[in-house]
C-alpha cells in the first residue's frame, strides 16, 4: 500500500466532500445532466466518492476498478439501448474515470474520453469542482450527441441527481 495515498484517503472526510460539492454544485450538475440528455440518447450518471476504504487501499484498488464496481452497483448498464455512462470522481486522488456501457463502447473508443477526463482533473487539481464537473458533463454530452443523437423519444432511465457515496 502506498503510504501517501493512504494518508490522502484517511484525511478525506464526508465534510470535505460536501464542501467540494455543496448542494448548489449538486443542483448545477443535475441541471446540466438533464439538459445534456435532451441532446442525445445516452444516460449520464455522475458519482463522487470521497475516499476508498482501508481494505480497498490495501488491495491497491485503482480508481478505474472502483468505477467499474460502482457502474455495476448502480446499474448504469440497465438502460434500454445500453447507453449508460458513469462519470466517477475519486475525490481523495483527484481521479476521474468514465465507464460506458457496451452500446456506447461499440461506437466510442475508450481514448475518446481522455480529453474530458483531463479537463476535469485539471479543474479539480485547482479545487474548481463545479467547473470541472460541468466541463465533464458537457464533454460527455458532446461525445454522446455525435454518436447517439436524440431521436425525439423522451425517456430518463437513470437519476440525473449526482450522488456522493
Amino acid at each position: 500500500m502506498e503510504l501517501a495515498r493512504f494518508a490522502r484517503h484517511f484525511a478525506m472526510t464526508p465534510w470535505k466532500a460536501r464542501r467540494a460539492f455543496p448542494d448548489a454544485v449538486m443542483d448545477s450538475i443535475q441541471q446540466a445532466v438533464a439538459q445534456s440528455e435532451l441532446l442525445h440518447r445516452g444516460e449520464v450518471r455522475f458519482v463522487v466518492e470521497p475516499e476508498l476504504t482501508t481494505g480497498q487501499l490495501w488491495a491497491a484498488m485503482s480508481a478505474r476498478a472502483r468505477a467499474v464496481e460502482v457502474f455495476s452497483m448502480l446499474q448504469v448498464w440497465n438502460t434500454e439501448e445500453n447507453t449508460g455512462v458513469l462519470v466517477y470522481v475519486l475525490l481523495a486522488d483527484h481521479q476521474v474515470e468514465i465507464v460506458a456501457d457496451r452500446g456506447i463502447q461499440k461506437q466510442v473508443a475508450a481514448g475518446d474520453w481522455d480529453g474530458v477526463i483531463q479537463a476535469m482533473q485539471a479543474h479539480f487539481r485547482e479545487e474548481r469542482y463545479a467547473e470541472g464537473a460541468l466541463a465533464g458533463v458537457k464533454g460527455v454530452s458532446e461525445i454522446l450527441a455525435r454518436h447517439f443523437p436524440a431521436d425525439g423519444r423522451a425517456g430518463n432511465e437513470l437519476p440525473d441527481r449526482p450522488l456522493i457515496l
